[in-house]
């Protein structure tokens, strides 16, 4: 290993540690620029010489400093307006209906400000009672420039010419924040990675929003982040995550809700043990189904033990293999532990009964799996076929996009969705989930194109998107 890796590598070690921060292949070039420029911010010749002084260091100084180099502040005013829809339509009079007064809400990672006084701005429009807004950035460049309130017309590109006029001024070419704003928010600087018991006491918050910012993190500050989040959360309270950020393997503390064509969660009520969620969790594979070295078959690369024999499970899947789909679930029956209200058993119960052409009773099941994992990609695919059997093609579509936001490798949900939109006459929505579906099929996980394949292999499964994509264009496959 070269000296530059060896210091590259003692400067990432140091970023995971003070900032939570995780920086992959992909984004090797973004760590080095930092180092360079904190080198020769610190007055180091050479890179080097930086890195093996950092012991020496403040901790908290140098973490501050970096973090301006390292963290994302693109962002602009209402932007992914669907959450917002629902933050006003749902999460704010839940809250104040839940005896809330005033709604405390966290931006969590807010960067510039725009997210908190787009919170801010929407509050009053709501008119519906007072909402005390706390906003958290690791990066005090970006706090400053919240706190001044000063945005340019880009980062307003997406605000209505009626919140323009009410809310900001001109300001040379820039707009300033009205005063009223200005003062509902209140911006400290923190860092998610630290567990800074003055934001998360218990029952803190009604509303945390912490959007593309955990993506960013480590595996393990991810858990201990979104512990935090849950535990300052009021039980009911809802946590809004960035578009391409799910809980999946981090949390069972949540309910997925889906409303105003967007997903957001609710913090289970404690105690609630019934309490029937739209959609809820796929954190631990529902079985070892072919053996230790494959995943299970919801597709979540997170193994559990399971107390049944693999040898079982490998059998079960050789008879859906084989199309015997009564003797599969007859041995499904015969495994120690077996049970419906199990989510591991349950699920491949309902994948095997939709299999068999009995949606009702599988439909039955799979309302048991989401009652206790309303998580998984696994059980809202096979919801999504219960639903098209009764003649729901909407809750069908809906449990369908469940299934591709909380695990966005799988293929099957993708395939289906294509099927409903074509139904509807959606062709262009359509060709899309076939595109996606044909890219993600080549890599799928053996075991789960078994239980949810409804017969097919993988070549005839991509042979099916490649038709139904001609046929999107209105040519003969």
């Amino acid at each position: 290993m070269s000296a530059w890796r060896r210091e590259l590598e003692v400067f990432g070690a140091f970023v995971a540690r003070t900032l939570g921060l995780h920086f992959d292949e992909t984004r090797t070039t973004q760590l080095e620029e930092a180092l360079i420029r904190r080198a020769a911010e610190t007055g180091f010749r050479e890179a080097g010489a930086y890195v093996a002084a950092l012991p020496t260091r403040d901790v908290r100084e140098e973490a501050r400093a970096i973090a301006g180099s390292l963290t994302v502040g693109e962002t602009y005013f209402f932007r992914n307006s669907d959450q917002f829809r629902a933050l006003t339509e749902v999460a704010l009079p839940a809250r104040r209906s839940a005896g809330s007064s005033p709604v405390r809400i966290l931006s969590a990672g807010c960067a510039t400000g725009e997210e908190p006084y787009t919170l801010a701005m929407l509050a009053r429009e709501s008119g519906e009672g007072p909402v005390r807004l706390h906003a958290l950035d690791v990066n005090p460049a970006a706090i400053e420039k919240a706190r001044r309130g000063v945005y340019s017309p880009w980062s307003l590109r997406e605000t209505s010419r009626e919140m323009k006029d009410k809310y900001f001024r001109p300001a040379g070419k820039d707009f300033r924040l009205v005063d009223e704003i200005l003062g509902d928010v209140q911006f400290e600087e923190a860092n998610l990675a630290v567990d800074d018991p003055r934001f998360w006491r218990p029952g803190s918050w009604d509303v945390v929003f912490c959007r593309n910012v955990i993506m960013y993190f480590s595996p393990e500050t991810q858990k201990a982040v979104v512990s935090r989040i849950a535990a300052s959360l009021a039980p009911g309270g809802f946590l809004f995550l960035g578009h391409a950020e799910t809980l999946r393997g981090l949390s069972q503390d949540f309910h997925l809700r889906q409303s105003h064509e967007t997903f957001y969660y609710q913090r289970k009520e404690r105690g609630a043990a019934e309490d029937p969620p739209q959609f809820r969790r796929e954190d631990e594979s529902p079985a070892r189904l072919s053996g230790a070295a494959v995943e299970s078959a919801s597709g979540v690369g997170v193994h559990r033990e399971i107390h049944t024999a693999s040898r079982e499970r490998e059998r079960i899947l050789e008879l859906v293999g084989h199309e015997k789909f009564g003797e599969a679930l007859e041995a499904l029956a015969g495994l120690p532990g077996a049970a419906e209200d199990d989510p591991d058993t349950g699920l491949m119960k309902a994948a095997l009964l939709v299999n068999a052409g009995n949606a009702r009773e599988a439909e039955r099941v799979c309302a048991l799996v989401l009652r206790a994992d309303d998580l998984s990609s696994g059980a809202h695919y096979v919801m999504a076929q219960c639903r098209e059997a009764a003649g729901d093609a909407e809750g069908a579509a809906e449990h369908d996009r469940a299934a591709v936001y909380l695990d966005p490798a799988f293929a099957m949900p993708r395939l289906h969705l294509g099927l409903l939109l074509r139904k509807s006459g959606d062709l262009p929505g359509a060709r899309e989930q076939f595109e996606r579906a044909l890219a993600l099929l080549p890599s799928e996980d053996p075991s789960r194109l078994v239980l949810f394949g409804g017969g097919f292999g993988r070549e005839a499964l991509m042979q099916l998107c490649r038709a139904e994509m001609k046929a999107c264009e209105g040519r003969k496959p």
